[in-house]
């Protein structure tokens, strides 16, 4: 048994320079197993609640002393001598003790800090690396590979101060034999689009997660500059290297109609749909995460009947790691992929079953 003696929060700053929660998990024995509380900016209305302080002295509204006081407080007492091998069990019991459908009492950035901590400490506990353990949780132990990293080259939206509507433009180095080749062709793509703009005039001012974030002319524009990009690096678009989008429509659906302010034009969810599947047929994007507003399923319907069988339609806002909006969308075939993020839902369980439930 990995017993649990001690449970601390305290709150710290997010790479944003916002605070958020962090938490010990104190095992017996000494081993700690210590997690933050992610959050992001453009995020889904029905993520489980985020608690945060209001207290407009402090951090302009975003401390987290509540969320911070209810690990030491409640959660703490909750969970003392109990096992942290037993995640299931741990969230299970944070859970309960919440009661709220969006964990709004507790605050999913409490719950989730000691989630994920318990599963550090058990991991150290086991004596095994932390995705191993996850392997284990998940029912698929010793099932695990390197990603093809999504790198995320130009900011716009949310993500940026500048006129780009949508907020994520990524390429993806699927010609890579292993991640570290992968990793250094996107960091020479993200050098070479870095003198296209130079090239053109424009800013390489960066945005919120590290990619350029120039005003140009239309979002097609950043697709060409990329694809430029990619070419002087010496690699082929759409053989070594494959483009991905996330548009976060839901920041620019206003009344039922996509806004794209930077380039004006409004479409319908139809028309919004084709301008997609141009975009599509003209670069080679082979994913799209949150084409169309989170609560608009006609809409999504519409994409994924138009595009679903050769581009990933990813659901982000749409699904918010949550298996009942999930099941609902796998049931009316909408879009054919989610997103994972263990903020969204708030427990590390509840993430494992969005997965299995993929």
């Amino acid at each position: 048994m990995a017993k649990i003696i001690e449970i601390k929060g305290r709150e710290v700053l997010d790479s944003r320079g916002n605070p958020t929660v962090e938490a010990d998990v104190i095992l017996e024995g000494g081993i700690i197993g210590s997690a933050c509380a992610p959050s992001g900016a453009s995020t889904g209305s029905r993520e489980a609640l985020e608690l945060r302080d209001g207290d407009k002295s402090r951090y302009l509204g975003k401390g987290v002393l509540k969320a911070v006081a209810n690990i030491n407080g409640p959660i703490r007492e909750l969970l003392m001598g109990r096992d942290a091998k037993d995640q299931a069990g741990l969230d299970r019991a944070m859970i309960e003790l919440d009661a709220t459908e969006n964990k709004a009492k507790l605050g999913a950035n409490a719950i989730l800090a000691v989630s994920l901590a318990a599963a550090k400490a058990a991991a150290q506990a086991k004596g095994v690396p932390l995705y191993a353990h996850i392997a284990d949780l998940n029912g698929t132990p010793g099932q695990y590979s390197m990603p093809v990293p999504m790198m995320n080259i130009i900011n716009g939206g949310e993500h940026a101060d500048n006129n780009v509507d949508i907020q994520e433009f990524m390429v993806q180095p699927v010609g890579a034999k292993t991640f570290a080749d992968a990793l250094r062709m996107g960091t020479e793509i993200f050098h070479h689009l870095k003198a296209v703009l130079q090239g053109r005039g424009l800013s390489t001012s960066v945005g919120d997660e590290g990619g350029f974030a120039p005003n140009l002319a239309s979002n097609e524009d950043a697709l060409a500059a990329i694809a430029e990009a990619v070419a002087n690096a010496g690699y082929k678009l759409g053989e070594d290297v494959t483009l991905a989008l996330d548009c976060a429509s839901s920041e620019f659906y206003k009344d039922g109609k996509y806004d794209l302010a930077g380039e004006g034009k409004v479409f319908d969810a139809a028309g919004f749909a084709d301008y997609l599947a141009g975009l599509t047929q003209r670069y080679p994007i082979i994913s799209i995460e949150d084409g169309m507003d989170e609560s608009d399923w006609a809409g999504w319907k519409v994409l994924t009947d138009k595009i679903g069988e050769k581009v990933q339609l990813v659901g982000d806002d749409l699904f918010v790691t949550n298996t009942k909006i999930l099941k609902r969308g796998i049931d009316e075939q909408i879009g054919n992929s989610i997103l994972i993020k263990f903020n969204q839902i708030g427990s590390l369980t509840e993430t494992l079953e969005a997965i299995q439930m993929a």
